[in-house]
């Protein structure tokens, strides 16, 4: 039996499908292990490109490729410090995602 003030409520409540695709495409990003790797070293410090390849043992231009996703994903941020490019998590809302997910797999 279909309940029509459930599925009304439900409705009403619905982000438009742009956003829903917006948030399914948010958490493909979280679905690669070497962007997660830099995201929690990311949540340790900020680091510059050759810390995170050194840290993860990856090529420089590897750890650049995933890091240009995470930015465009605005997951992490950068500053300039002479010729130095040092990146950070973006915002406490990525801090508490990936704090989120780990508490979620540790129960």
């Amino acid at each position: 039996m279909i309940d029509n003030g459930k599925t009304d409520k439900v409705l009403l409540r619905q982000p438009d499908d742009d956003v829903l695709y917006d948030l399914a495409e948010l958490f493909k990003v979280f679905g690669d292990s070497t962007r997660i790797k830099i995201l929690y070293a990311l949540f340790e410090t900020e680091l510059c490109v050759y810390d995170i390849a050194r840290l993860l043992n990856m090529t420089q231009s590897s750890v650049s490729h995933q890091l240009r996703i995470l930015k465009n994903s605005k997951l992490v941020k950068f500053r300039r410090e002479g010729k130095s490019i040092f990146y950070s998590l973006d915002d406490e809302h990525v801090r508490k995602i990936i704090s989120m997910g780990m508490e979620h797999i540790e129960e």
